[in-house]
């Protein structure tokens, strides 16, 4: 790992990619208004960067972009990984290890996720203020390299609070709809039954998905903040179930994206 890091590292420093201060992982439907923000923008294809796996989901564009927003040196995932695709944890988590290595001080998180808080609305926001690790693997499982961080990192607040004040504040300010809730990572790619929705909101979690979590359990592990925010994609009422529509799911993203898209600008230009 430590060498896959270091050859992925290297190759991004030949091509521009110096000091970088923010990080940034767009999710599902919410890659494209950020990436407009980035100035002066070096684009590589994740294909091209040693060890980075490839993005196989349609709407993932697999893209690394690195530019400046708000003052900062940022680099954006455009799309992320996901372990239906077939990657193991620690391929999909490497993106993250090489931001820290690179010099990230901070990392900034998206996803769409099912809402089964109902008294919320599939559009919403949720800033996520913890999270329930459902998937059936863990990133730090296997020899643990002391360079990178602890054998036992400590989770008790796996998002920065720091930062998510900062949110919770720009939010205010700006008139938007904040939600703060537990997200629940799942394995996927199929959505949950009916039982499953209940089971899952029984147990603590507002809303669920598939990602987010490996990587915040490694920037924990390295010692990089981080904050998440889920947009609220489609209604999980197990007593009024409806068939998903994956078209739909990703055209409420696109129009919420806007709004944290703002959020996320407005954050950097305050780190």
């Amino acid at each position: 790992m430590l060498n896959e890091i270091k050859e992925a590292s290297d190759y991004l420093k030949r091509h521009g990619l110096v000091a970088p201060e923010v990080g940034v992982i767009l999710g599902t439907g919410l890659g494209n208004l950020f990436v407009q923000e980035i100035e002066n923008a070096i684009e590589i294809n994740y294909n091209s960067i040693p060890h980075f796996p490839v993005s196989t989901v349609e709407f993932h564009k697999g893209r690394l972009i690195y530019g400046d927003v708000a003052g900062k040196k940022v680099m954006a995932m455009q799309g992320r990984f996901h372990y239906y695709e077939g990657y193991n944890l620690q391929q999909i988590t490497l993106p993250v290890r090489v931001m820290k290595v690179l010099g990230v001080q901070q990392l900034l998180i998206s996803n769409a996720a099912g809402n089964m808080n109902l008294k919320w609305k599939k559009g919403d926001m949720m800033l996520i203020d913890d999270h329930i690790n459902l998937l059936p693997d863990n990133p730090l499982r296997g020899p643990n390299y002391e360079k990178l961080g602890p054998r036992f990192p400590d989770m008790s607040q796996p998002y920065a609070q720091a930062l998510n004040k900062k949110l919770i504040a720009i939010a205010k300010k700006q008139k938007v709809v904040l939600r703060k809730g537990v997200y629940v990572g799942v394995m996927g790619p199929n959505l949950e039954t009916r039982a499953e929705y209940r089971f899952l909101h029984r147990i603590g979690a507002d809303a669920v998905g598939m990602s987010t979590v490996p990587e915040v359990i490694v920037a924990n592990h390295m010692g990089l903040p981080c904050c998440a925010i889920s947009v609220l994609t489609d209604d999980c009422d197990p007593d009024n179930l409806k068939p998903a529509n994956i078209n739909e799911i990703i055209a409420i993203a696109g129009k919420t994206e806007k709004k944290l898209t703002r959020l996320y600008v407005a954050l950097i230009g305050q780190l």
